[in-house]
């Protein structure tokens, strides 16, 4: 098993595919560093950096991460179909469900890492952006360990809620849809058919994580970002060793 993934994870990092999420993500750090610098409130004041839960939340970047890392879990494994990598991949490793697992392995490995720059570099943006304001770093050192370590669980969850998607859909357009769909369309729509979910949806997990807000208990949203994220990959293991390859 160990070498499985340890070959999932050679694939994973000799494309450039990470390279391209890693240039979104100081993309991402850039635009929180202007939006320090140069935006306003309605009243032209700076008050949605002047408290420390307001420095807190601007920085807070689980569910980004949880997006992100979607994106990348989907297209890591609907590639594999699209390019025939999958091919060795089973015919070296029969077992389709331990080939499976490493993957899951693989992409939740890859979305935490890329997830945690992501989160240390927004950090980094928004505390280097603060001295052209008239205000400083308010957050507690604690508090930026919480926004670092949830925005790497967020980021091992997404991948692995996406990499069931490109299991189950196995096209990189088509798991790429169907997971935009999940994180931006799904959930309002859930909300309006049943108003008692809304705790319960991705964004607000990721800030109950994040120490932002307190609906719901910490625990309680970290076992509902372990629901979002196994049930479709569970249904993308089921659905793998059920059809053929290709």
């Amino acid at each position: 098993m160990i070498r499985l993934i340890r070959s999932e994870l050679r694939k994973l990092t000799t494309t450039k595919m990470p390279l391209a999420f890693l240039a979104v993500l100081v993309v991402i750090a850039a635009l929180n560093a202007f939006a320090v610098v140069s935006g306003t409130d309605m009243d032209g004041s700076k008050a949605f950096i002047a408290t420390e839960a307001d420095q807190q939340s601007l920085m807070a970047f689980a569910f980004n991460a949880f997006m992100g890392s979607g994106l990348f879990g989907a297209i890591a494994v609907a590639r594999e179909y699209g390019h025939k990598t999958v091919v060795p991949t089973y015919l070296a490793s029969p077992r389709r469900r331990r080939a499976v697992s490493a993957q899951l392995v693989a992409v939740a490995i890859g979305g935490c890492v890329l997830s945690l720059v992501g989160a240390l570099l927004t950090i980094t943006a928004i505390a280097v952006a603060l001295p052209t304001t008239d205000y400083t770093f308010l957050v507690s050192a604690g508090h930026v360990a919480q926004v670092v370590a949830a925005s790497a669980f967020a980021g091992a969850a997404g991948a692995v809620l996406g990499a069931g998607i490109g299991a189950i859909v196995r096209n990189v357009g088509g798991a790429v849809t169907l997971t935009v769909f999940t994180f931006i369309v799904a959930p309002p729509l859930i909300v309006q058919l049943a108003n008692g979910t809304a705790s319960w949806m991705p964004a607000n997990l990721a800030n109950v994580i994040s120490g932002t807000v307190d609906d719901i208990s910490p625990a309680a949203a970290i076992l509902a970002f372990v629901a979002w994220a196994a049930i479709p990959a569970l249904i993308g293991v089921v659905a793998t060793e059920r059809r053929d390859v290709i």
